[in-house]
């Protein structure tokens, strides 16, 4: 009798790969997000898309193949042009006896192959499964190589086109519209480039003999491309065009957006531009939808933690903070908890300087100063719309920080973010402000500090079999805690980019109020007495949270050490 076909869960527990309350979890998921179970689990980050593409091959009876520029056979490539390659995003792998073997990351898409029978009138084609991320990895390289552009760019462009769109930059968009155009599809590629290799921000950075090209990966700045000095003003002015800015002026800051869509997704980035030496440098922030969409379960906390923190967001009043610097993921994290409390039954009211992810459900605020539209204008305007969940994007001054807390005494439930360092360094910034301690002491539910530190690659990550003495000592770490783990470092592959690193995690400290702590506040206690009895009453600190994360294989002690300086300092 034939076999019964498995569920993908099924095959992945068979394997070892995902156990069966993980395999439950992902299903509810998919099932309360309308996804697939195989897109849940790369969301939540259990398996690894190999596994799961394995997997999929498995269970549908098909070969298993991830593309490389040697398994494509130049006979195959040369049977489909590029633009059928980008439009269904599939490769060509081979071509033997009337058969074309084509690798495809559905392996439902049966409309794909049937059109592809049709077009190129072959005697088959046999469809094999890879990674989407392998199949545009390839086609990015193949077709789009942003470094083959600019050599192209070098070769056919010259001073005459900075000339020309110094004098009428406008006249030349016009004659620009079409796609071909050298500086638009060099800029398209740059773009696409950094949206593939999952980069948060893109740097234009004019030099004194180039335009030096950085994207921030993993919340590192990692050195593309130069452009040629001579083609500066025409990047420049192409990019100010595209976000909507003044043209003609490159004497102060402006601020832009661009909307695009890349790969099927509608993306949004936040454009910066800012005079220089050298010119104008300006930056991209790539805001995507799906980043800041995470749910509580995917920021990174430990089982404890992760308990604590969600009865700290269904409370029905008081103030919760989250600090830490630019960059740390505060307002993802907010994003995250609102996500989970985004019911019906709840309104949800956010003041944001800017908006950039649009929730539905949220009444979302835009905060413009020019117009008088400030954090304490809104407000108060909030308060009177009676809803349940105040979002405040950053506490900054006594007027948003005291309406903040009358809120939060008034039976609302506030989230905000402090830039501090850690998390008892929040009360004694609010009472410096000028916030009274008593309302410190009696509005505050909880504070969050954190980081990011980054995510080994699982494809290449090695154990540690020395690890640096040095670094053990700045993360706090001693030989006896290393006793029945392994301590992993970073390689580099093809799929992490050659960096070791794929993804980031958080790392937290939990402060929840207590009597004593609120006695604490309420006498302006110092710093260390707070952050004393914190931990004495169960916080773990950021360093603490870091070392767990290294023990657990998901990062590095090179990458804590980043970070962990301030810590053992304080």
């Amino acid at each position: 009798m034939a076999r019964k076909r498995l569920k993908l869960g099924e095959i992945l527990q068979e394997w070892n790969v995902l156990s069966k309350a993980d395999a439950d979890k992902a299903a509810e998921y998919g099932l309360n997000n309308n996804k697939r179970i195989g897109e849940a689990l790369l969301e939540l980050e259990m398996a690894d898309d190999r596994n799961v593409y394995k997997a999929l091959a498995e269970q549908h009876g098909m070969e298993y193949l991830e593309v490389t520029g040697s398994t494509v056979s130049p006979d195959a490539r040369s049977m489909l042009d590029d633009k059928l390659l980008k439009q269904y995003q599939i490769v060509p792998i081979s071509h033997e006896d009337g058969v074309l073997k084509v690798a495809i990351g559905d392996p439902l898409d049966l409309d794909t192959i049937d059109m592809l029978r049709f077009r190129i009138g072959v005697g088959d084609v046999v469809p094999v499964v890879c990674p989407p991320a392998r199949i545009r990895e390839y086609i990015d390289k193949a077709v789009d190589s942003p470094e083959a552009s600019i050599d192209e760019l070098s070769k056919s462009l010259d001073a005459s086109v900075d000339a020309s769109l110094d004098q009428d930059a406008k006249e030349k968009e016009d004659a620009d519209q079409d796609s071909d155009a050298p500086i638009i599809k060099l800029l398209n590629m740059m773009i696409s480039e950094a949206v593939r290799t999952r980069a948060s921000d893109i740097h234009v950075e004019p030099m004194s003999d180039r335009v030096r090209v950085r994207y921030r990966i993993d919340g590192v700045c990692i050195e593309r491309e130069n452009i040629p000095k001579r083609l500066q003003n025409a990047v420049t002015t192409r990019m100010k065009i595209m976000a909507g800015v003044d043209i003609a002026e490159k004497r102060i800051p402006q601020d832009g957006r661009i909307k695009l869509k890349i790969g099927g997704k509608q993306i949004d980035f936040r454009v910066s531009c800012c005079p220089g030496v050298h010119g104008e440098s300006i930056v991209l922030r790539i805001l995507r939808g799906d980043a800041a969409a995470v749910g509580v379960q995917q920021l990174g906390f430990e089982d404890e933690d992760y308990e604590r923190f969600l009865r700290v967001i269904k409370r029905p009043n008081g103030i919760f903070l989250v600090t830490g610097p630019t960059g740390s993921g505060k307002t993802t994290t907010l994003y995250a908890a609102l996500q989970e409390l985004n019911r019906p039954d709840k309104k949800i009211i956010t003041a944001e300087d800017p908006v950039e992810y649009v929730f539905p459900g949220m009444n979302q605020c835009q905060i413009r100063e020019d117009i008088g539209l400030t954090f304490g204008k809104v407000l108060k305007s909030m308060l009177r719309q009676a809803p349940n969940i105040i979002l405040v994007g950053e506490i900054r001054d006594l007027e948003v920080g005291e309406i903040a807390i009358q809120a939060a005494l008034t039976g609302h439930l506030v989230f905000s973010t402090l830039h501090t360092n850690d998390a008892a360094s929040a009360l004694t910034r609010l009472i410096d402000l000028g916030i009274k301690p008593f309302l410190v002491a009696s509005s505050i539910q909880a504070i969050m500090a954190q980081r990011l530190v980054r995510k080994l690659c699982m494809e290449c990550r090695r154990p540690d079999e020395s690890p640096d003495p040095s670094l053990m000592r700045v993360c706090g770490m001693t030989d006896e805690m290393l006793e029945g783990h392994t301590v992993y470092k970073a390689i580099g592959c093809s799929h992490c980019g050659h960096s070791g690193y794929r993804g980031r995690q958080g790392i937290f400290e939990l402060l929840l109020m207590n009597s004593e702590l609120r006695e604490l506040a309420f006498n302006r206690a110092g710093i260390s007495d707070i952050r004393r009895v914190a931990r004495a009453t169960g916080m773990n600190t950021l360093l603490q949270d870091g070392q767990r994360k290294i023990l657990k294989g998901i990062t590095t002690l090179e990458d804590l050490a980043r970070l962990a300086q301030s810590e053992i300092e304080a």
